[in-house]
């Protein structure tokens, strides 16, 4: 408890430090003036100015004659033209902070208001910009212990379905085999449909047990596993096709488990929701990072929401410090899904 309490005591006083200097900038720059004391100076100079002329060469007349009227309404009409200047570029920075706050996804982060304005805006914009740090830092954190412990949980699915769905499985298709040999005649085309209907069971649940526990990832490594995944999904009615070279850098192991989950998780929303009938898995060096691409040839986004599979390939990326990214194929066509992390991982 120690331990953490001192990391997360370090990890604020490092963030701290800007909102220090922007409140330090804000209070003793020159142009920074509180937002109160620039429409309190204006208004007191026009009302001195106001007073001053009144006083000196400009009189008022009972009745008002029109020239002084004139010199009255052009007088209020600058001072009324000077608050609406001082306003509006005083209020910019708060509407420029709606904007960003109305637009934070902490899904994508990185965003952050800019600092200026007088100074209690610009503090108001730096607490807020330290607050999305601190929200950001305890979304992934937490993003982080939920995904692993679905991790955990699908290998326990995945165990129990090979080691006890699947063993039951197979003594009823031995037992099914039994019974044909002893069948009737009459009897042995609808034996035979039943042993056909429990083989065809037992692979489903091999192929479940598979992707809930991918072995061939832990066993033959990453590329190997990406066209696995290609030629899984090609047995289902979808042609993948895969450019997965093998010269690729060594990720570690967290960042290979993200990267083959987007895979697998892009590629069943191909073939569930895209109507597609083509697509592809490339994975490929970039200058200094490694990139995932996996494409189709469907109907595309639309206009729907993204849907938490989506949200969840958003939640893998940021545990490893990687942009995802998906966006509507070349020429408009089909969805894209790039998922790019830099060489070595986080």
């Amino acid at each position: 408890m120690g331990v953490v309490t001192d990391i997360r005591g370090r990890t604020r006083a490092a963030r701290l430090v800007p909102a220090q200097k922007c409140r330090r900038i804000g209070r003793g720059g020159a142009g920074n003036v509180s937002l109160f004391w620039r429409i309190f100076s204006l208004n007191s100079a026009g009302l001195v100015v106001a007073a001053a002329l009144l006083l000196g060469p400009i009189t008022v007349s009972t009745p008002v004659l029109p020239a002084e009227a004139l010199v009255v309404v052009a007088g209020l009409a600058v001072l009324l033209a000077a608050n609406a200047v001082v306003l509006r570029v005083g209020l910019a920075p708060l509407q420029r902070l709606g904007r960003s706050m109305a637009t934070a996804d902490l899904l994508r982060p990185g965003a952050r208001a800019a600092v200026a304005g007088p100074a209690e805006t610009a503090e108001l914009i730096t607490t807020y910009n330290t607050m999305l740090d601190r929200l950001e830092t305890e979304r992934a954190s937490s993003a982080a212990r939920a995904l692993s412990a679905q991790e955990r949980e699908r290998h326990r699915i995945a165990r129990e379905l090979h080691d006890e769905v699947g063993q039951t499985m197979t003594a009823v298709l031995l037992q099914l085999k039994r019974v044909a040999d002893r069948a009737p005649e009459e009897l042995r085309e609808e034996v035979g449909q039943a042993q056909e209907a429990t083989r065809a069971g037992l692979d489903e649940i091999r192929r479940t047990a598979r992707r809930l526990r991918p072995g061939v990832l832990e066993e033959l490594g990453l590329a190997s596993a990406l066209r696995s995944l290609a030629t899984e999904f090609t047995a289902h009615g979808l042609s993948v096709r895969h450019h997965v070279p093998g010269d690729l850098p060594a990720l570690p192991e967290e960042a290979e488990l993200v990267v083959y989950r987007v895979a697998q998780e892009a590629l069943t929303n191909t073939a569930r929701h895209a109507g597609a009938a083509r697509a592809e898995i490339r994975f490929r060096r970039i200058a200094d990072a490694v990139e995932l691409v996996v494409r189709d040839n469907g109907k595309g986004l639309g206009t729907a929401p993204e849907g938490a599979g989506i949200g969840g390939m958003r939640e893998r990326a940021l545990l490893i410090g990687a942009a995802l990214a998906v966006r509507p194929g070349p020429e408009g066509r089909g969805t894209d899904v790039r998922l790019r992390i830099p060489a070595g991982g986080r």
